[in-house]
């Protein structure tokens, strides 16, 4: 399969163009897939083309060989996430943009090219920068560097924040300029009854937060949803998204090209697929407006969250798509459409992440004995909430809270927090059914959550994802039960209290640290 150039573009580290004695440096790092060179015949910097008999390559790990030593019969080892540094003599690079341009060869994909554009940045002698190591930046004398640096900046003393207790050397690909820990409180709820397609059974459920009464009214909604049953929870749609722009000379052209991508998706979606191993191209969603064509990649990602995935697959999507459609003016790889990071319409109608139900008949009774409710008296209380109030206010969530539990469970299991911009928006209903139970349930239509990948295999993080058996490959849709039965049972507990005017006398009781 032949890689186009856009994508090998990333090949290049920007910003690495370096300056040496007898010449210049400058890094390369495989952001693409395991791989093995065969070759590096020659680099071109700013016009001066330099041979692979002059070439030295320094690679991670320390070592060095010439270039010219590498070949299809003594290919170079080049996995995920190595560095290689080239060092290219006789080339003169003074502060400004340089075009690069390398010829090298990948086993089983043949001779390659590409040329970007890097600069040389001019020496900042009194600037102050943070202390990094090359080699190693999460080694004991790295972290304790940069502590000692944070202490001199400030003229303070941290205790707590330099205390952890896993080897720093997880964090790489999690965290930059590590110094420490940020300990949030962790308290635990439960067990709640999930009987779901994929989590069935009792669960304890670890919350991090600083918010008085929280985990008491998800403890005390949990207890009312046992009481009924246990909470049914089901998983209805799946998808991921990166969403490219393509601009065009007019209206037509941006038409003709949503259907050029419905005839050309196999190709298309080799294309994507090949820089990953568990993401699937399911379809594109294109909608077009004036001369744009916003096109919604829509991918599956496993266990993983995947925006990264998605991002690199659909880039390498559209490299193929530029070189192989001609009437595409210019492009830009997100157009803000996929609305990463923010709640929006499209993704409550189309799903971002995992589609997700969770829904109880609560017994009338347990509500008038543990809530002090009536259940008809809710479902009127969500009516007016859920259908005068919200539609006024123009809230994405005609509920009540459901970030606080999303974002404790978040926090406790290594999610990316900001997915809980998107994961905030829900739809409730409630019903007083004929036999004086009140029926309750809650879609949350973008819930972004992994089990695999990105910060859920942290010491602590991974130690609550196990405590629901949540962790590693093929848990996410069972997280995902798990964490909308939690968004209901603070949903039914909330809503009492508030019912029952017990809200404020709760916070009294346990909330603000007075």
């Amino acid at each position: 399969m032949k890689i186009p150039s856009l994508v090998l573009r990333q090949l290049y580290t920007n910003g690495s163009l370096t300056p040496t004695d007898d010449g210049v440096a400058f890094s390369l790092k495989n952001r693409l897939t395991d791989a093995k060179l065969t070759g590096l015949e020659s680099v071109s910097v700013g016009g001066v083309e330099v041979g692979a008999d002059k070439l030295t390559l320094s690679l991670d790990d320390g070592s060095t060989l010439q270039a010219a030593d590498v070949s299809i019969t003594n290919p170079l080892e080049f996995p995920l996430r190595r560095i290689v540094t080239v060092h290219v003599p006789g080339v003169t690079a003074e502060e400004g943009v340089h075009e690069i341009r390398l010829n090298f060869g990948i086993e089983g994909m043949g001779k390659l090219k590409f040329k970007v554009k890097d600069s040389v940045q001019p020496d900042r002698p009194d600037r102050v920068t943070v202390p990094r190591d090359r080699q190693d930046d999460y080694s004991d004398n790295a972290i304790a560097a940069r502590q000692a640096f944070v202490e001199e900046y400030t003229g303070k003393e941290y205790q707590h924040i330099k205390s952890h207790t896993f080897d720093p050397h997880i964090l790489t690909g999690n965290i930059e300029s590590f110094i420490g820990v940020a300990q949030v409180p962790l308290g635990i709820a439960g067990p709640l009854q999930v009987n779901g397609e994929h989590a069935k059974g009792d669960f304890l459920i670890p919350l991090a937060t600083a918010e008085g009464t929280l985990v008491a009214s998800y403890n005390r909604g949990m207890k009312v949803l046992n009481l009924s049953g246990g909470v049914k929870c089901t998983v209805s749609d799946d998808a991921m998204q990166r969403a490219p722009v393509f601009i065009f000379e007019d209206a037509r052209g941006a038409r003709d090209f949503k259907v050029w991508l419905d005839d050309n998706f196999e190709q298309i979606a080799a294309q994507a697929e090949s820089t990953t191993s568990v993401g699937k191209l399911k379809n594109i969603d294109t909608y077009l407006s004036n001369h744009f064509a916003f096109s919604r990649f829509n991918f599956s990602t496993g266990d993983a969250a995947g925006q990264n995935m998605v991002g690199r697959a659909t880039f390498a999507a559209c490299s193929w798509i530029l070189e192989n459609n001609d009437t595409i003016r210019r492009f830009y790889l997100e157009s803000n459409f996929a609305t990463d990071k923010k709640a929006s319409m499209v993704n409550i109608m189309k799903t971002r992440g995992k589609r997700v139900t969770a829904e109880c008949k609560i017994s009338g009774d347990v509500l008038r004995e543990v809530m002090r409710v009536e259940p008809k008296g809710l479902a009127y209380h969500w009516g007016v909430a859920a259908g005068i109030g919200s539609v006024l206010s123009g809230a994405n969530n005609n509920g009540l809270h459901s970030p606080n539990g999303i974002t404790a469970m978040f926090i406790a299991t290594g999610q990316d927090v900001a997915n809980v911009s998107e994961s905030s928006a829900a739809i409730l209903y409630a019903e007083h059914t004929d036999d004086d139970d009140l029926y309750m349930s809650i879609t949350i239509p973008s819930l972004i959550v992994a089990t695999y990948g990105g910060g859920v295999g942290l010491a602590t993080q991974r130690e609550c994802l196990e405590m629901m058996d949540c962790y590693g490959k093929d848990r996410v849709h069972k997280l995902a039960e798990i964490i909308a039965g939690v968004v209901l049972a603070g949903e039914i507990s909330l809503a009492s209290a508030i019912s029952s005017n017990d809200w404020v006398s709760s916070h009294e009781k346990f909330g603000r640290n007075r």
